[in-house]
């Protein structure tokens, strides 16, 4: 509880790896407000502007009153596309990668 805390407290951002996206849209159910899908019927994320993502690797800051959402859609993703890193480090703290 107590890492999680001062995870919670530094600047976090999350990315999809779209080659790995089921299109499930589970994402989009938890938080639509960084997650879209696209026409082609995968996920992106959206910067705060609600644009799509669409760059390979493209990143976006996660909003600290989406963070439970958004750590929930990287942990239920069946592709486990979703990758929620510190942005000061890069280092992956959600998703397939963390440690």
């Amino acid at each position: 509880m107590q890492q999680e805390a001062a995870t919670a407290a530094e600047a976090l951002e999350v990315w999809i790896d779209q080659d790995l996206c089921t299109g499930d849209g589970i994402c989009v159910q938890y938080a639509p407000e960084v997650f879209e899908l696209d026409i082609d019927g995968l996920a992106y994320v959206k910067n705060d502007r609600d644009e799509l993502l669409q760059d390979k690797g493209a990143a976006t800051p996660v909003p600290l009153p989406l963070l439970t959402d958004v750590v929930d859609s990287a942990k239920e993703c069946p592709g486990e596309c979703i990758h929620v890193r510190r942005v000061s480090d890069s280092a992956e703290v959600y998703g397939p990668d963390a440690g």
